[in-house]
């Protein structure tokens, strides 16, 4: 009888402490659920835009086919016709703002643009600094040279000149080159005057992303080369604030709302004769 009242004992401490620890679970559950929606509501990213009615949009002017100033003076280009689209989904007006790419995260930091929205590359510094959106599409960084260049290959370029995009991925991409200290870099501050120099004969290459080689050459008319052996690959994405999810989140799914429904295609060919986006 004894032994019968201690194992009575025993298993009701065991339900006692079991019923401790499930309370304590769902204690620390509750509070984490808490956190997550009080960290929710804390981000009135979208709120904002949708607030004041407007999507503040930095780009540089200057990187067709992507976003760029035209000959009519109109802000055109594949990536502001896509957030265009978005802009309208969301029942607000875009407001494409001209920018110095090299002070593209200090503007997005200070709130001055909503997000940077042309044909960025995603590389782990960006990634750490902003709240990216998935990538749409994929880019090269090539050698660009004229038809009446020489150079059939990267070693070619070694004792000349090349020219880069400041602020660009390019930069860091050519710093890790291996034939880097064999030859001169001039850095340009948009892709129209890096060209310009090229056609000019002040550099022997430009180190340009294909998306804009390719463009640029079917534009101009001229005969250009690209090298064949490209210094990277990478994926362009929409970058947002650090911490602005909620519209990225809404951003991300108009884009992959025009993905399904077409209209991304539609757009990709009337700037590039396809679809190149690589959205799922």
């Amino acid at each position: 009888m004894e032994r019968e009242e201690k194992s009575l004992n025993l298993k009701a401490a065991a339900a006692v402490v079991a019923l401790t620890v499930l309370i304590l679970l769902a204690v620390g559950l509750l509070a984490s659920c808490g956190y997550e929606r009080e960290e929710a509501q804390n981000d009135d990213s979208l709120k904002r835009v949708l607030r004041k009615g407007e999507l503040v949009l930095g780009f540089d002017a200057n990187y067709p086919p992507m976003g760029f100033m035209n000959e009519s003076g109109e802000i055109v280009g594949f990536d502001i016709d896509v957030a265009q689209q978005a802009c309208t989904r969301m029942g607000v007006r875009l407001v494409a703002k001209p920018i110095n790419w090299e002070e593209k995260e200090k503007l997005l930091n200070s709130g001055q643009i909503d997000c940077i929205w042309n044909g960025m590359s995603v590389t782990p510094e960006r990634a750490e600094q902003m709240t990216l959106s998935e990538p749409y599409m994929k880019n090269a960084l090539i050698f660009m040279v004229t038809g009446e260049s020489e150079a059939r290959g990267n070693m070619d370029l070694v004792g000349g000149t090349v020219g880069v995009q400041s602020g660009s991925s390019a930069v860091e991409a050519l710093e890790n080159a291996d034939f880097r200290s064999e030859i001169a870099v001039l850095r340009f501050n948009d892709n129209l005057s890096l060209l310009a120099a090229l056609d000019e004969g002040r550099v022997d290459a430009a180190l340009v992303d294909s998306v804009v080689a390719y463009y640029y050459t079917a534009e101009r008319g001229k005969t250009y080369y690209v090298l064949p052996d490209s210094l990277s690959e990478e994926n362009i994405a929409v970058g947002f604030r650090k911490g602005d999810e909620a519209l990225r989140d809404r951003v991300q799914e108009l884009i992959d709302e025009m993905k399904e429904n077409g209209t991304l295609a539609i757009i990709s060919t009337k700037w590039f004769g396809g679809d190149i986006t690589i959205v799922k």
